[in-house]
């Protein structure tokens, strides 16, 4: 895992500015690569690449970069991990196309790949997690390229005559010709969705480039160069429906376990500490205990615990941990711990982030990087074997709403919004006894506004995006702005399923998976060095996923049958059965409580009428239901404020 970054500049500059200026982006990725730095220049093509490196294979010289090619031609920085990449130096000696080895990393292999085989074909022949900035010297054309699944972050984006790409956008930032404004467009995206999606970020004319893609800028094609898919997660959907397995629940289980096992098998190839997250979990559970049937040792396996009722998970992971025979490390995190996070965030996303959940795994991170350098986590099941609650409950609930005719949904929607969230808790408070247990709700008037928005949706598409929505007209909120269109809007982009939890699933996968949750766990571990890796996102376990019918991931009510049927052959059913939690902090009763002295600060009425970027009636409207009891606007409150902390950072500003 690594840091890299670099810029073309067009109208030349002296090899001691060029250096000079990738020096200053290299040193904002310290944290990415704190155990060597390199940098390349040249001072004709007014190209520079650096990188940042932690050391994880090969941490001898012979792994520093950036790395040539043994040919000469190329020229790479790369970040990230291929997993086969022994298969490939084995496939290079079959056809005599192996150079004379200097080391054994795997960054070495792919640059000789590169020379072999060309650019198109290593990336279609690796696995892994990865992306790339490498400079072809003979066709002089610079190709910026990201794995997958989006696991690896890159950003690219031209201030002027200068091209600028790097892992995060710090780096970007600390180029002098850096000027881009902040995207008032993207952010209603932030503010609806909880992150920036790909490919904005919060910059005009700065991008993240998609998962799956590349981006090959020849020397006279400068800005009208535009990225291309090698690899589709559409075609994965569509070929894995088309081509179903045809086998029984037994068998199925078999296929999906030796895979998983190859999957932890690779991934666990490291010449530093390796370890896992463990939650106690269904897809955690099943990733510790995969990795202790290959490991010769104890699995290092670590938990954070909180001592709030309801996000307490550490006691289910010592369960597991306790019958698997791992080596625990669990720490039990004190609200102020959690709460001291909080002013570093903005410093640690270069971008304006607000899954709260980022707190705790900044926590998970820093507990882990005291004892291991590398650590495997349970990321990607819930998307790929149908594990997210909504797959189960909007299924069901748009199924019911179908059978009501759009008239009878729009009037009792009216009925409903017609009575303010306070009047109908003091409609249900009054008729408490009266009423069924089942019915006796938590803020009733909070969830009956909600429920009319979800009878006013015309479609099961629409009916997701609300339901995943924070903010539901985000362009109202910001001013002078247009929410721009995404994947989950453009019905272009959208995968043929033929049923709403399958449709569901493929949308999470390139949207939330790779906007929120990938960006979470690697802005979270690098800030401590921590390298994380994500066994369930090998795209080979991806096409079998998808090739598994609907009935062996979602049965009975339940979702990622097949995964607990794996599961339970290493683990006791009782050890991991329980609701879902989730990686959650107790954010409404904080905003209330520790945190409303620096949420009033920067919710503040004249400083956000003179900042000028959200209508401050609307904010503190919804600041003041929040701070009453009488809605819980937890999540779309934090989005704002963590933009307000970004943007106090970032922009220099002051209360």
């Amino acid at each position: 895992m690594c840091g890299l970054t670099g810029f073309w500049k067009w109208r030349g500059a002296s090899r001691e500015t060029l250096q000079g200026q990738a020096e200053d982006m290299s040193r904002q990725l310290t944290h990415r690569g704190p155990d060597d730095s390199g940098l390349w220049c040249d001072e004709a093509a007014g190209i520079v690449l650096a990188q940042r490196r932690l050391s994880i294979l090969d941490l001898s010289d012979a792994g520093h970069q950036p790395m040539h090619s043994s040919c000469g031609r190329y020229v790479i920085a790369f970040n990230g991990e291929i997993y086969n990449h022994l298969d490939l130096r084995a496939r290079l000696a079959a056809e005599n196309a192996a150079p004379v080895w200097r080391g054994h990393s795997d960054t070495e292999t792919v640059i000789a790949c590169f020379a072999a085989w060309g650019i198109e074909k290593t990336l279609q022949l690796s696995v892994g997690m990865f992306a790339f900035a490498t400079w072809d010297r003979q066709q002089r054309t610079l190709i910026l390229a990201r794995d997958r699944m989006g696991e690896k972050p890159l950003y690219y984006g031209w201030c002027g005559d200068t091209l600028l790409f790097g892992s995060e956008l710090k780096a970007l930032k600390a180029h002098p010709a850096f000027g881009a404004d902040i995207d008032r467009d993207a952010l209603t995206l932030f503010l609806r969705h909880d992150c920036v999606p790909a490919p904005y970020t919060i910059y005009r004319g700065i991008f993240k480039l998609r998962p799956g893609h590349v981006l090959c800028i020849p020397v006279d094609a400068t800005r009208d160069a535009q990225p291309t898919p090698y690899w589709r997660y559409n075609d994965v959907v569509t070929k894995g429906l088309n081509e179903p397995l045809d086998c029984s629940d037994a068998e199925a289980a078999d296929i999906l376990e030796k895979q998983l096992r190859t999957s932890v098998g690779a991934q666990m190839l490291s010449d530093v500490p390796l370890g896992a997250f463990l939650s106690g979990g269904i897809d955690s559970s099943t990733i510790v205990a995969l990795m202790q049937t290959v490991s010769r040792r104890p699995v290092r396996t670590f938990t954070i615990g909180f001592e709030e009722n309801g996000y307490d998970e550490a006691v289910h992971a010592e369960a597991v941990a306790g019958h698997l025979g791992t080596e625990h490390t669990e720490l039990y995190v004190r609200p102020e711990d959690a709460l001291a996070v909080i002013p570093r965030l903005p410093s640690i996303f270069c971008e304006p982030f607000g899954d709260s959940s980022q707190v705790p795994t900044f926590l998970i991170s820093q507990l882990t990087r005291r004892e291991v350098v590398v650590a495997l986590s349970g990321d990607g099941g819930d998307e790929l074997f149908g594990g997210y609650n909504r797959y189960l409950t909007a299924r069901a609930t748009w199924k019911r709403m179908l059978h009501m005719p759009r008239f009878a949904r729009r009037a009792v929607a009216g009925t409903l919004r017609t009575i303010s969230p306070g009047a109908w808790d003091r409609l249900v408070e009054r008729a408490g006894p009266l009423l069924p247990k089942k019915w006796r709700l938590a803020t009733p008037g909070d969830k009956a506004h909600k429920l009319a928005e979800v009878l006013l949706q015309p479609n099961g598409q629409s009916f997701f995006l609300n339901v995943a929505s924070q903010w539901k007209d985000p362009a109202s909120m910001v001013i002078g702005a247009r929410e721009p269109s995404t994947l989950l809007t453009d019905e272009g982009a959208w995968p043929h399923t033929g049923n709403l939890s399958q449709w569901m699933m493929a949308m999470d996968a390139q949207s939330y998976l790779p906007d929120d949750i990938l960006v979470k766990v690697d802005r979270a571990a690098m800030a401590n060095s921590l390298e994380t890796r994500v066994p369930m996102l090998d795209h080979r376990l991806v096409e079998l996923a998808w090739r598994l019918p609907l009935h062996q991931k979602i049965r009975h009510g339940q979702g990622k049958w097949l995964l607990r049927q794996v599961l339970y052959r290493h683990v006791p059913k009782e050890l991991v059965e329980r609701p879902k939690m989730g990686f959650a902090v107790p954010l409404d009763s904080w905003l209330r409580g520790p945190l409303r002295d620096w949420a009033e600060a920067l919710l503040g009425e004249n400083r956000l009428r003179q900042e000028g970027y959200f209508d401050p009636v609307l904010i503190r409207q919804k600041w003041e239901e929040h701070l009453s009891g009488r809605r819980n606007w937890q999540h779309a409150l934090w989005t704002v404020l963590m933009f307000q902390a970004w943007l106090e950072v970032n922009r220099g500003l002051s209360p």
